[in-house]
């Protein structure tokens, strides 16, 4: 009897599919209207839409169950405190790895040297004004939770949750028939995530086959050294920094943790979302790991808001890539600023495709280097924008 195919491989399959596929319909069949209209706009565009929201659709009652359970199934308050203490400074740590480790690469092969502007077309882009520091602080408590749920402001939830679970184990046994509840929805929740998971492969096909179809292997050519040096720091800090501090501080080995987590590596490429990827990375780290419910249930979701070690990479390549362009010389405090912005930003950057290029702007401003420089990596960012900043179409 032939073994089953894992989920992994079947997305794996699926995707390299999506790839060729869509390369080839972007060679060969970019005249043609019925493919176009029928399929890349079509079929393509519809099934990958509904797959991002059928994920996105898991997300806000997942982690408000997960968290529920998470905290009172860690009972104690204090010792709650002393694991969102460390996940947060854990998390804080490896986003200014990650930023240092960009632009000290990035200033090594210096990429953008001798770019021609001449060349390049950029599409105008309008940054959003970035809110200031405080006002992020503030933002952190919801005025009105049903809106922050409406709207998906995940750290507007995860800040309210985790009130409403610490508040349940404060008054003790009024409060075991709600946890209790909260676990019986959460063992729902997982059983949508399952059902869900059966279309994965054929919704990351839809995506993989839309985004080549419309954008081609040769669309990162003209920002080859900005795009190169960006894959090797998320690869150098995959591997390195992050298995380092995997085998120092969590004594467990690098090479089964990313063979175990290789359905959450696939997916997170696939949908460019971490809030996205939250159901998948649950389930793996549960299930595939054997992480305790309630520290899974904690850390996962609050992770998956302010730990955004791609974005900060993104930042940090692209600032010395524009300074470059522009020949502009930002000097060691220069790059100090943008470690500690990027850092910051990374806490109020939402886990969804293309805001990195709208958190950019903000570090951008602080350091004083040209905003419309933002246009000139947009095409080999997999989100358009309109003129207004905002994500118009996910390629």
């Amino acid at each position: 009897m032939s073994k089953k195919m894992s989920m992994t491989t079947k997305i794996l399959i699926w995707m390299v599919a999506g790839l060729v596929l869509g390369s080839l319909i972007n060679g060969f069949a970019t005249e043609v209207v019925f493919i176009q209209d029928y399929l890349v706009n079509g079929l393509f565009h519809v099934a990958g839409a509904m797959f991002i929201s059928s994920l996105k659709m898991l997300v806000v009652p997942l982690v408000t169950f997960s968290l529920i359970c998470g905290v009172c199934g860690i009972g104690d308050i204090n010792k709650l405190g002393r694991v969102g203490a460390k996940a947060f400074g854990l998390f804080m740590l490896t986003t200014a790895l990650a930023i240092t480790l960009a632009i000290t690469v990035a200033s090594i092969v210096a990429p953008g040297k001798g770019f021609d502007l001449a060349q390049a077309t950029p599409t105008e882009f309008t940054a959003k004004e970035a809110p200031p520091l405080t006002q992020v602080i503030i933002d952190l408590i919801p005025s009105n939770p049903v809106a922050a749920y409406a709207e998906g402001n995940m750290l507007q939830i995860i800040f309210f949750t985790i009130l409403f679970a610490v508040c349940i184990l404060m008054i003790g046994e009024p409060g075991k028939s709600i946890a209790e509840g909260a676990e019986k929805l959460n063992l729902v929740m997982m059983q949508v995530v399952n059902v869900v998971m059966q279309i994965a492969p054929y919704g990351v096909f839809a995506l993989m086959a839309k985004t080549f179809s419309l954008q081609g292997l040769g669309l990162i050519l003209p920002m080859l050294s900005y795009f190169l040096v960006v894959a090797v720091v998320l690869l150098l800090h995959a591997t390195g920094t992050l298995m380092l501090l995997l085998k120092v501080l969590g004594k467990v080995d690098p090479f089964i943790f990313m063979k175990k987590m290789r359905a959450v590596q696939i997916f997170a490429f696939s949908t460019s979302s971490s809030n996205a990827t939250i159901p998948v990375t649950l389930r793996a780290a549960e299930e595939r790991l054997g992480v305790e419910n309630a520290t899974a249930s904690f850390v996962v979701p609050f992770g998956a808001t302010i730990n955004m070690d791609g974005t900060a990479i993104m930042q940090g390549v692209a600032t010395v890539f524009i300074a470059n362009v522009y020949g502009i010389d930002l000097g060691l405090s220069g790059y100090l600023t943008v470690i500690g912005m990027a850092v910051l930003a990374s806490i109020g950057t939402a886990g969804v495709p293309g805001v990195g290029l709208i958190m950019l702007a903000m570090v951008f401003n602080q350091v004083g280097l040209p905003i419309e420089g933002i246009a000139l990596i947009m095409g080999v960012d997999f989100t358009r924008y309109d003129a207004n900043g905002s994500e118009c179409d996910r390629r």
